[in-house]
C-alpha cells in the first residue's frame, strides 16, 4: 500500500466496519453508542479501505477529548495510530482548542507509550473505572483492567 494514498477524512454514518474498530478500542457497544452521536468522527483510509479511526468530543470550554482511537489489526505497529493522534492534535489546534485529553487502560502499555510519545502527560487515575462501568472483566496483557489513566496535552 502506497502511504501517499492514505488520508484522514470525516465520516458521518458508522458502518459495521467502523463499529468493529471502535469496539477494539472500547469493548462496550452501549458506551460507544453514548458518545458516537456527539463525536467529531474521522477515518484513516487508503484505496477505499478503512485502516483506522479517531473520535473526538467536546468536554469543557476549549477542551476536547479523544474518546476512541483504533487501527485495524493488520495495520497496527505501522505508525497509523501516531498519525491519527497527530491529526487529532492538529485538528484541535486549528479549531481553537487549548487542551486535548485522552483516557486509556492502566494495562494498555502500547497506548500509554504512544500518547506520551505524542506529548501527553499523565494527570490522574480513575480508580476502578473499568470495574464500575463495564459488565464483563477486560483482560489486557494478561492483566485484569481496573483503572483508567487520564492524560492531557496543552496546545
Amino acid at each position: 500500500m502506497d502511504k501517499s494514498d492514505i488520508k484522514i477524512i470525516p465520516f458521518q454514518k458508522a458502518t459495521a466496519e467502523h463499529y468493529h474498530l471502535m469496539l477494539m478500542a472500547d469493548p462496550s457497544k452501549t458506551i460507544v453508542k453514548s458518545y458516537l452521536p456527539r463525536s467529531y468522527k474521522f477515518e484513516l483510509v487508503a484505496d477505499a479501505k478503512l485502516l483506522g479511526l479517531v473520535l473526538l468530543i467536546d468536554t469543557r470550554p476549549e477542551t476536547i477529548e479523544i474518546v476512541n482511537l483504533a487501527v485495524a489489526e493488520e495495520f497496527q505497529n505501522s505508525g497509523y495510530g501516531e498519525k491519527l493522534v497527530h491529526f487529532a492534535l492538529h485538528w484541535a489546534q486549528k479549531n481553537h482548542y487549548h487542551t486535548v485529553e485522552i483516557g486509556t487502560g492502566s494495562t494498555s502499555f502500547a497506548q500509554l507509550y504512544l500518547y506520551q510519545k505524542c506529548g501527553f502527560r499523565v494527570v490522574s487515575i480513575d480508580r476502578d473505572f473499568f470495574v464500575d462501568n463495564y459488565h464483563e472483566p477486560i483482560i489486557e496483557n494478561k492483566l485484569v483492567l481496573k483503572d483508567m489513566i487520564r492524560l492531557k496535552k496543552q496546545l
